[in-house]
């Protein structure tokens, strides 16, 4: 018995592991298909009319593809998952009616409330803020005439020009699937595996390996509509716009040494700086730019407007400043708001339209899906932040989570029982008109030649970087390529890299060990069909019309203020009460927050015996949540900051990543010491033993500066 048992057990074991057998996949040496098992000839690029003409809803590869993608993950979201989010207002200077008849344009006495939201992209929701990523940037208008999302990032491009790549990019930066590892980050083979057979991303690639991928804040950068919509006035004239956020705070990051340190001590550091911003009282503020191009104008640069991974560059097409955002209110609830928010590049208002950009065209579909799986019901729009301030009258019913209660027998139009309510919009009372654009052209797979330019904007950007910008490119670049354990992946990035610059791939490849191929790896048909002569769609070099662009460098961005950064001033028993109080005065003066770091928690006693509150203790603070540090004089104070480690290692760190420094009295001989000579002819340490006040004025400038990037040529800091 227990033999025809045990011989059973074996049998339906056996049975069982053919079972799944049949279920492991092994694509080696087989052909792409869809999940119906059809060959697919093109999986580069969607189904369009004619090479730069809008994607067909026809195109069953494309909606397969990104179905499936969109619901892979139940209820995170698949990117952007997390976030921080914020409400505000948004005020224009002037009326724009001349280019658009969106009212919340047109009417500098409207204020429209907005809700936005700031993300992460390939992180789940447990992630640090300040991994190495894009940041997400949309904001919801909720307008007189419904909702409009600009939903953009903080880059001005996109990796892709096509949205039938957006899952194979993803899965290529999200943790590898064998082992769930590295979370948050895209140094690992399997990302720079599907880039460097991907030439289309070069230029976002070198956004990516820039300071722009490790903001200071969420309030401290810039935020684009990335793609190339369009605007339509009263008259029905078209031209083409895009969308800019400019921070009034100026654009800043953190060096990446920081913001690995930032993500074990406090990964939260980009949310708690939003909320206790706001909570404060000190409103993040940005002025709303749009760079517009005529009609007529479309095909006069050496760039395609359609194409995601370009920048018009600001020297060919001013960004006029044409409103304010301000964010002036926390949430009320995490989940209910910020998590529940729903964007989508299809919410417009009359006066704002598409354009055949073959990257939005697929996110108009992907969004709506992406909402369905994640909020579980068409009925997504009801939920309260969700919600049109605009009244909603249609015919639509039922579903999961309906909350509108709709009254009468009539759910159909047209109709006579009710009246033949609710009526179409004619285009005088603001009814939504497509742009009339002529389409003749054959269904094709194809993408337009003018597409085929990756390199010469990645050199533009590189270009226009300071020294300090191009050496932390390269210091990225061998950093994340460093993590790629496959050899011939980062010998293909040197080859791609020398389409660049020769200077950078050298630089990187010193790094690396390597040597700099002699010539690029000849590209494969990765961004085009299978069909596709290799010779006609070779990458190609525009010679751009300029050299360098001022707005792509950070170095040239405001640098006139302190508002909300947030100084350390170090102290102990003994403190110089009159020059730490004398400090704090002028500094929240002119708009910084500052706290007293001390050997423990509770209050310290001046040198002439007043109490000071302590707002940390050297066990909890970190310099790298500061922008600056201060130490006041005080004999019997500085004789106990000597004898604390951390506090030495408090300015060490500071002082590697390149922040202010300013010392007065006795607190000078403490910088003195403990840097023995390397601070001199600092511009950003300011050591003055007598007039606090000239110090105050001197710390306040190199604050406002952001960073003295110089210094990290020296490399000398123990830290």
């Amino acid at each position: 018995m227990n033999n025809k048992a045990n011989k059973n057990d074996n049998e339906t074991g056996d049975a069982k592991s053919k079972d799944l057998e049949m279920n492991r996949e092994d694509a080696t040496d087989q052909f792409l298909t869809t999940n119906q098992g059809l060959r697919i000839n093109d999986n580069q690029n969607s189904l369009k009319a004619g090479e730069r003409g809008a994607t067909l809803l026809e195109d069953f590869i494309l909606r397969e593809k990104i179905t499936h993608f969109d619901h892979e993950r139940i209820p995170e979201r698949i990117v952007h998952a997390r976030g921080a989010a914020a409400h505000g207002v948004f005020q224009v200077y002037e009326s724009m009616a001349k280019y658009t008849k969106a009212k919340f344009l047109c009417d500098p006495s409207r204020e429209t409330p907005v809700f936005v939201r700031f993300s992460t992209v390939a992180g789940s929701r447990g992630s640090t803020d300040l991994a190495r990523d894009v940041r997400g940037f949309a904001v919801k208008f909720y307008t007189d005439e419904g909702n409009f999302d600009l939903v953009g990032n903080n880059i001005p491009i996109f990796f892709i020009q096509d949205a039938i790549k957006f899952p194979d990019l993803i899965h290529a930066v999200k943790p590898e699937p064998h082992n769930e590892i590295p979370q948050a980050a895209s140094a690992h083979d399997t990302f720079w595996d599907f880039v460097t057979l991907m030439p289309e991303s070069m230029h976002m690639i070198m956004w990516l390996m820039s300071d722009r991928a490790i903001p200071r804040s969420f309030r401290m950068m810039e935020g684009f509509g990335i793609h190339t919509f369009r605007f339509i006035n009263e008259e029905g004239k078209a031209c083409f716009v895009k969308f800019h956020w400019k921070p009034l705070l100026g654009v800043h990051s953190v060096a990446w040494d920081e913001a690995t340190r930032i993500s074990g001590k406090d990964p939260d550091f980009h949310r708690r700086d939003l909320w206790e911003a706001i909570d404060d009282g000190a409103f993040p503020e940005w002025e709303f730019g749009v760079q517009i191009v005529a009609e007529a104008d479309e095909h006069k640069f050496e760039f395609d407007l359609l194409d995601p991974t370009k920048i018009i560059p600001e020297e060919l097409v001013p960004v006029q400043r044409i409103g304010k955002l301000t964010l002036n209110r926390n949430p009320d609830n995490f989940f209910a708001e910020t998590e529940q928010v729903a964007f989508h590049p299809g919410h417009l208002v009359s006066g704002i339209d598409f354009t055949n950009d073959p990257l939005l065209q697929g996110r108009l579909f992907s969004y709506t899906d992406t909402q369905l799986s994640r909020l579980g019901s068409p009925n997504f729009h009801e939920i309260p932040i969700n919600r049109s301030v605009a009244p909603v009258h249609n015919n639509q019913r039922d579903a999961q989570m309906r909350q509108t209660i709709n009254k009468g027998r009539v759910s159909y139009e047209p109709n006579s029982m009710g009246g033949g309510c609710p009526f179409q919009a004619m285009m005088k009372d603001g009814g939504f008109h497509t742009h009339e654009e002529r389409i003749d052209a054959k269904k094709v797979r194809a993408r337009s030649e003018s597409f085929h330019d990756h390199f010469s904007q990645a050199t533009l950007f590189f270009n226009s970087q300071s020294e300090a910008e191009k050496n932390h490119i390269v210091d990225a670049f061998s950093f994340e390529l460093g993590k790629v354990d496959i050899i011939e992946i980062r010998q293909r990035m040197l080859g791609i890299l020398t389409q660049v610059d020769m200077t950078l791939a050298t630089k990187v490849a010193d790094k690396l060990g390597l040597k700099v191929p002699a010539k690029p790896e000849e590209p494969v048909n990765h961004s085009f069909g299978a069909d596709t002569d290799p010779q006609s769609v070779q990458p190609t070099k525009v010679k751009s019309s300029i050299e360098k662009s001022d707005a792509l460098s950070m170095a040239n961005t405001v640098k006139d203020t302190i508002k909300t950064r947030k100084i350390a001033f170090l102290a102990a028993d003994g403190v110089d009460g009159d020059a730490l109080n004398s400090m704090k005065d002028q500094l929240e003066k002119a708009g910084a927050k500052t706290k007293v770091i001390a050997p423990k928690l509770g209050k310290i006693t001046s040198s002439d015996g007043k109490e000071i509150a302590v707002d940390e203790s050297f066990l909890i603070a970190t310099s790298v949540v500061y922008d600056a540090v201060f130490v006041p004089g005080g004999q019997q104070s500085v004789n106990a900051l000597k004898e604390e480690m951390d506090a030495i290692h408090f300015v060490n760190e500071a002082f590697k990543h390149c922040k202010a420094i300013a010392a007065t009295g006795e607190g000078v001989d403490f910088i003195g010491e403990t840097f023995a000579g390397k601070t001199k002819d600092d511009k950003a340490v300011i050591l003055n033993k007598d007039n606090a006040n000239d110090t105050a004025q001197s710390f306040i400038k190199a604050i406002a500066e952001h960073r003295n990037w110089e210094r990290e040529t020296a490399r000398k800091v123990p830290a």
